[in-house]
């Protein structure tokens, strides 16, 4: 009988601790741990952050794995759960080239739950974090963009496939035991879009993924059976979950090499926004327009994204953080939009709250990408600028350097960890291969006392 789906990726992801990284992978996966890291500290110390970790703390249990932020030890279902949270919490985690889901929430959380848990090395953790990541882009290509338009999140549908994967692979699943966490990840797959609002609902959602896929793992370890099938089965993911899909998406060149492309957000909002901010910060930094006399605000956006993002009238930075308005006119007056931007005392300051009602969004088909945006903003005088950005700062063609990267790990790890324990966990990152123990990067993870 020919393989499954299942079938022919758990044979090339059991294969990973047996090869080497490509280097373009190893080097993306390891600045892409510097920044998770800095982003879960920060995010530990917000209210979705907080709540999260005094939930894996209310059942107690097996102390495996660290609680970034806090440094509690607790089972790596509940640590991966809560650090998950934590990292979505402040909106400044990874993100696709498609700008459809962050790799690191549910990967990363899960990966580094079980190294902690299984006492892995820095290596292995490597390759089980480039895994995780194909496997979660894979499913995505296989699915969206009807998975995301029938109103599914990606981070966690599509990531839990990812952090399963990373879990199995630190686990040293068989590539019978992997197909079946891959079939008990798919029973647990879930996570809607509607989570716009003012609420921590959007933080939660990558949670239960990571979670579960170390649950999956663990499950599949001790003898549990999933089913092979489950992403072209009748009544498998893909049917559950879309419209239409690309089945051979999810096992595209398993013989080549995997080009893996992480991008990151300079910003703290939704990544499809970061393209309206650089426009703003575009016209602010050629023209320094004097903002009483802005008459009118035009934001074209690809059709792919212009229906989101839309509210004008955000009343906590929950809403603020997913509002393309309120983050064009927090760019225009500060020129900046990082976390302290998103405050929930700023929220009514009258500028702000005349900019964000100012801006006028509208559907334009020939712009190129999905989340490309066309500002053009009018001045009572009749002078007119114009600003389009179809790649934004942080993206694969227009990326952070390592300086960039360590300037906003150090933003967001110093004030909770200190500055002398944030340069330890800088310096471990730089020399993860070296690590005998992932948890000695995880024991730097909590306010020196």
């Amino acid at each position: 009988m020919p393989q499954t789906l299942s079938e022919q990726l758990a044979d090339h992801f059991t294969a990973f601790a047996r090869k080497e990284l490509p280097d373009a992978n190893r080097k993306a996966v390891k600045r892409l741990l510097l920044d998770y890291l800095g982003v879960a500290v920060a995010g530990s110390q917000t209210g979705s952050g907080e709540v999260a970790r005094r939930f894996a703390q209310s059942s107690g249990g097996h102390e495996e794995a660290t609680l970034i932020g806090e440094g509690t030890r607790v089972p790596a279902m509940q640590a991966a759960l809560a650090n998950a949270i934590s990292s979505h919490s402040v909106e400044l985690d990874d993100i696709d080239v498609l700008a459809l889901f962050h790799f690191s929430p549910p990967v990363y959380s899960a990966a580094l739950a079980t190294a902690e848990r299984e006492k892995t090395d820095g290596k292995s953790l490597l390759a089980a974090l480039a895994a995780g990541c194909e496997m979660m882009e894979r499913v995505s290509k296989a699915a969206n963009n009807s998975l995301r338009n029938r109103g599914y999140h990606t981070t966690p549908t599509c990531g839990i496939f990812g952090a399963t994967v990373a879990s199995a692979c630190l686990l040293g699943l068989s590539a019978e035991q992997m197909v079946s966490a891959l079939g008990l990840a798919g029973a647990q797959s879930g996570g809607l879009m509607e989570m716009y609002g003012p609420s921590m609902q959007k933080r939660f959602n990558p949670g239960p993924a990571s979670r579960s896929g170390v649950t999956s793992s663990l499950m599949a370890q001790l003898g549990f059976t999933g089913a092979a099938t489950i992403f072209e089965g009748e009544r498998g993911f893909l049917k559950a979950f879309t419209d239409s899909n690309d089945p051979a998406q999810l096992v595209k060149d398993l013989d080549r090499p995997y080009q893996l492309d992480i991008e990151f957000k300079p910003y703290s909002c939704a990544r499809p926004i970061h393209n309206a901010i650089d426009c703003a910060l575009e016209i602010r930094r050629k023209h320094q327009p004097d903002l009483q006399r802005i008459k009118r605000i035009r934001m074209a956006r690809h059709p792919d994204w212009a229906l989101y993002h839309q509210n004008a009238h955000p009343t906590t930075y929950h809403e603020a953080q997913v509002s393309l308005p309120y983050s064009v006119a927090v760019a225009l007056t500060d020129g900046q939009a990082l976390f302290p931007q998103y405050n929930n005392a700023r929220l009514k300051e009258p500028m702000l709250k005349k900019l964000s009602e100012m801006v006028e969004i509208t559907v334009d088909e020939s712009l190129p990408r999905g989340v490309s945006c066309l500002m053009t903003m009018e001045m009572d005088d009749g002078a007119s600028y114009r600003s389009q950005v179809d790649y934004p700062k942080g993206s694969i063609q227009n990326p952070m350097s390592d300086d960039e990267l360590r300037a906003k790990f150090d933003s967001l790890a110093t004030p909770v960890l200190g500055a002398e324990r944030a340069a330890q966990v800088a310096e471990q990152v730089a020399n993860i291969e070296a690590c005998a123990d992932v948890g000695a990067l995880m024991r730097l993870l909590a306010p020196a006392r």
